[in-house]
């Protein structure tokens, strides 16, 4: 059995903001970096084989500060990107209560399917391994919404460095 530790990235500048990052790169603030050097001491002494992070920088550097003691290399995926919110992207997200959804934000159907692509991913690649994965809110909830097969909305919004369990 693959165990797969999904965990959100550290918190970002942009996270600190109430700004809606979706694709972009990120950067932790210093409340993040120190949430995942936390994460890393705490997690220095449990065996862990594989590191993965989305291809965004904001979960590649928290990746890599939660790898280090393991001395283990962050792989990455486009698997784990966090959901596009198309024009919302950039935005001050208390502003966008109420509005319309724009046509360019990525289906809830094309997110969940992608959530179903990346267990599928760890299952084939990484079969009876601990593997660590660091993503972001919304793709990590519909991972844990297509493991579990219930509704985005039943899933308890993750904190940043906050971390999840599942058996796959």
């Amino acid at each position: 059995m693959t165990t797969l530790y999904l965990v959100r990235h550290g918190e970002t500048i942009d996270n600190a903001n109430q700004i809606m990052q979706g694709q972009t790169q990120g950067e932790l603030n210093e409340n993040g970096i120190r949430q995942a050097q936390e994460f890393s001491r705490d997690w220095q002494d449990k065996p862990l084989d594989v590191v993965l992070a989305s291809d965004l920088k904001r979960s590649i550097d928290t990746a890599r500060i939660i790898a280090e003691p393991h001395q283990l290399e962050v792989l990455t995926t486009p698997l784990l990107r966090e959901r596009d919110w198309g024009s919302f992207t950039g935005r001050y997200i208390p502003d966008l209560k109420g509005e319309t959804w724009p046509d360019d934000i990525e289906t809830l159907e094309n997110l969940l399917s992608r959530a179903g692509e990346f267990i599928a991913y760890v299952r084939e690649t990484f079969p009876g391994k601990k593997v660590l994965a660091v993503g972001h809110g919304i793709i990590n909830k519909a991972i844990q919404s297509y493991y579990y097969q219930k509704p985005m909305s039943e899933i308890q919004r993750m904190q940043n460095a906050e971390v999840r369990i599942l058996e796959l």
